[in-house]
C-alpha cells in the first residue's frame, strides 16, 4: 500500500510523491506523541541550576547578637534562610531531566506525527521552495503565494546555505534537514513543505 503527499500549489511543477503507507498511513497515537514531545523537550533542558543551602554559604560562625535583652528576635546565624544573603531552604541542585525513549517508540511516534500531518493536509510537496539565490524577498513572495499559514517548516534533503540565508530573517519560518527533523518542529508547524528527496529520506528514516 502507498499514499501520496499532495503538491502545495496547482501551478507548482512538482508531482505528488508516492510514499509508504506503513510510514505515512499510521493511526494517530496521542499518548505516544505526547511522550515523544515532552521527552524531547525534557532532554533539551540543561539542568545546571544550583543554589546554596545554609551549610554552603559563607559566614555565620558567630551568633549575631545575644539571645536576650536586645529587643530583637533571637537569631543564631546570618546563614539562616530568612536572612538576606542566607542559604536557600530547598536549594536547587544540578540534575538530569533526561527521559529515555527507545528507538522503536521514537519511530512509531514520528510515523504517527507525519501521518496525522498528511491527513490534515499540513504536509505538502514543493519543487521550488528552495530558492536559486539566497534572497529573502524571493522566498517570502513564494510563501505568500502559497498562503500556508503562520508557522512553516521547510524540510530539505541536506544542508543548504542558500535556503538558510534566505529564511533566517523571516519570522516563523524554519528550515530543517529531513534526516534530523525533531518532533516538536513537526507538531508546531501549521504547514510542512518538503522536497521530493526530503520526503524519501524521511520515509527511509522512519521505516
Amino acid at each position: 500500500m502507498s499514499v501520496e503527499i499532495p503538491v502545495v500549489h496547482e501551478k507548482d511543477s512538482a508531482q505528488p510523491v508516492t510514499v509508504s503507507d506503513e510510514v505515512f498511513g499510521c493511526e494517530f497515537n496521542e499518548p505516544l506523541v505526547h511522550q515523544l514531545v515532552t521527552g524531547y523537550l525534557a532532554n533539551g533542558r540543561a539542568g545546571t541550576k544550583a543554589q546554596k543551602t545554609r551549610s554552603e554559604v559563607s559566614g555565620g560562625g558567630k551568633k549575631p547578637w545575644r539571645q536576650k535583652g536586645t529587643g530583637r528576635a533571637r537569631s543564631g546565624s546570618i546563614r539562616s534562610p530568612i536572612w538576606r544573603g542566607g542559604g536557600v531552604t530547598f536549594a536547587a541542585k544540578p540534575r538530569s531531566f533526561k527521559q529515555k525513549l527507545n528507538k522503536k517508540m521514537y519511530r512509531r511516534g514520528m510515523r504517527s506525527i507525519v501521518s496525522e500531518l498528511l491527513r490534515q493536509n499540513r504536509l505538502l510537496v514543493s519543487a521550488d521552495v528552495v530558492p536559486a539565490e539566497p534572497k529573502t524577498k524571493a522566498i517570502v513572495s513564494k510563501l505568500k503565494e502559497y498562503a500556508l499559514g503562520r508557522r512553516i517548516l521547510i524540510l530539505v534533503e541536506n544542508e543548504n546555505p542558500v535556503v538558510d540565508l534566505a529564511v533566517r530573517n523571516v519570522p516563523n519560518v524554519q528550515v530543517s534537514v529531513a534526516g534530523r527533523v525533531d518532533p516538536v518542529s513537526l507538531v508546531a508547524a501549521d504547514k510542512v513543505l518538503v522536497t521530493e528527496k526530503a520526503a524519501k529520506i524521511l520515509e527511509e528514516r522512519l521505516a
